[in-house]
């Protein structure tokens, strides 16, 4: 491969690895001002319908698109235009079937699916995200045909413009629906328009940006046949659409059994809704630490996967190393830091919510430590596919999956526990996943990482920040009890936040915690490197 070949590569998957980044990021700001619009009982019905919605939307786009990228990537590298144009046709009538058979099950079988989830109040907004599926499986089979031909820019565009259609008039309709005098499960149906609208709008671009750029090369190359290239789509998308799909459909079966358990309690059956959404509160803010470590994940493939290639076992040990480093000293600082502020920093960013924000954040205290292990479980996912090993993900999300199913049964159908249970059973569940995989990582590893040497540091230099995050935090508020209780709590936030960051930037130069070979696998690594001046 040519270096200007391996640049434009790795350019590309700068590209699409920042709008993943940027999209999450605009996924979780969304969540805040809808959440003070709606409160915690309109979230319920959001997540209802959008949980179902992310399983039809995972089954069907997780892994064919990968697969029409390949076949495509093979015949565009090979110059047979005739066998790229016939992967796509086939693969095009495959995606219809499955969005519109997703979208006629959701749009008319809203009324069972929301029964089914032990919510009668989602069938709007189960509804009006049907189109979507439809949509978006249209939508997987084209970006998939450009990634195949290496180009990122269309999908990254794509995601951006839905992401933001979401955000400006998903919004706009929620609060309009409830100045309307609305309900609720209205104001969520109008939020989750934004979604369909905004997958709409992007299939219109890619539409519209396939036929500009359409090839019109002349070809003399015969393509396979139709039924032959639907066998090697099905042959690897399936694996991978397996692998994908156990979360989603956990969560889903996860969200039901929560929202069971709770009605079952007859004290708490009238507000399952409303609890359910103050747990789903504290998810809007551990969502985001995992954005921000995703691109590393995606930069650590390349590199590692070209050491690997080249029998070269002691620089892949060192980027594996290097990759838990740097996410060590990103993920558990930020799950530390949320774990001790999460509380009082959901009731500064929902000051029409304040009492939902406050019963939100005990939940904040093990959501905290579960973020650290959801980037830890991202991590090490990447780290086995690279190996090759990428059925073992799939078998220890099962065994997570199962742990947080059991456990919320039990904790969450306990009366005196019922919601506060759900924070712990997703802790659960994660440790379970990363410590499972971290010993695979181990065991399959050329080079064994030295996951004592790796995590120390990052956790002493994380506690201490907790402990100088929690006593300004402390001491601010007590010096601003006079005041305001909103405007003391966000001071005392801000400020508490800002030494944190401060402390942990002053122990990790001090402590050597990264080292500048670390970050040569991220974007501008060197130059952060001389500026720490990190040998």
């Amino acid at each position: 491969m040519s270096t200007k070949k391996k640049q434009s590569f790795l350019g590309g998957a700068a590209i699409l690895a920042s709008a993943v980044a940027i999209v999450k990021i605009l996924g979780a700001v969304y969540k805040i001002p809808f959440g003070n619009i709606v409160g915690p009982e309109g979230q319920t019905y959001f997540n209802v319908a959008y949980n179902i919605y992310n399983v039809l939307l995972t089954i069907s786009t997780a892994g064919l698109p990968l697969a029409i990228s390949k076949l495509t990537s093979q015949a565009h590298t090979q110059g047979r235009e005739n066998q790229k144009r016939k992967i796509f046709s086939t693969a095009i009538w495959l995606f219809f079937a499955m969005g519109l058979t997703g979208s006629l099950l959701m749009f008319f079988g809203a009324e069972r699916l929301a029964a089914f989830m032990n919510e009668p109040l989602g069938y709007w907004p189960i509804r009006a995200l049907a189109p979507a599926v439809f949509c978006v499986c249209l939508l997987a089979c084209m970006r998939g045909y450009t990634q195949g031909q290496g180009n990122m820019t269309p999908t990254a565009v794509s995601q951006i413009l839905e992401a933001l259609c979401k955000l400006g008039l998903g919004l706009a309709l929620a609060w309009y629906f409830l100045k309307l005098g609305l309900g609720l499960d209205i104001a969520a149906a109008g939020a989750i328009l934004g979604v369909t609208a905004g997958t709409f709008l992007s299939l219109l671009y890619l539409i519209f940006y396939l036929l500009r750029h359409r090839d019109r090369k002349t070809s003399l190359d015969v393509p396979d046949g139709g039924g032959k290239l639907m066998r090697q789509i099905l042959a690897i998308g399936i694996p991978i659409t397996l692998s994908n799909s156990a979360m989603s459909i956990i969560t889903l079966v996860d969200t039901k059994i929560v929202l069971g358990r709770l009605r079952d309690i007859p004290a708490l059956a009238d507000s399952a809704a409303e609890l359910f959404g103050q747990y789903t509160f504290g998810m809007n803010l551990i969502n985001l630490p995992p954005s921000f470590v995703f691109p590393v994940t995606m930069s650590l493939i390349p590199f590692a996967a070209a050491a690997l290639t080249r029998r070269d076992h002691a620089e892949a040990g060192r980027i594996v190393s290097s990759g838990f480093r740097i996410v060590a000293v990103l993920a558990i600082p930020a799950g530390v830091g949320l774990s001790v502020v999460g509380g009082p920093a959901l009731q500064m960013l929902f000051p029409l919510r304040q009492a939902d924000a406050i019963a939100a954040g005990p939940h904040m205290r093990w959501l905290g430590l579960a973020c650290i292990f959801m980037c830890l479980m991202n991590l090490t996912n990447v780290i086995l596919q690279t190996y090759g090993k990428e059925m073992i993900p799939i078998w220890t999300v099962i065994a997570g999956g199962v742990t947080k199913v059991v456990m919320n049964y039990i904790l969450v159908g306990n009366p005196d526990i019922n919601i506060h249970g759900a924070p712990v059973s997703t802790l659960c569940c994660y440790v379970v996943i990363v410590c499972l995989n971290l010993f695979f990582v181990w065991k399959y590893s050329p080079e064994k990482p030295h996951y004592l040497q790796i995590f120390v540091k990052p956790v002493i230099a994380s506690a201490l920040m907790g402990g100088a995050v929690w006593a300004v935090h402390g001491f601010v508020s007590r010096a601003l009890s006079g005041h305001s209780a909103y405007g003391a709590n966000a001071v005392a936030t801000l400020i508490g936040i800002l030494a944190g960051v401060i402390v942990y930037a002053v122990l990790v130069v001090a402590m050597r915690i990264l080292r500048a070979e670390d970050l040569k696998t991220v974007p501008h690594g060197a130059k952060l490197a001389k500026l720490l001046h990190l040998r």
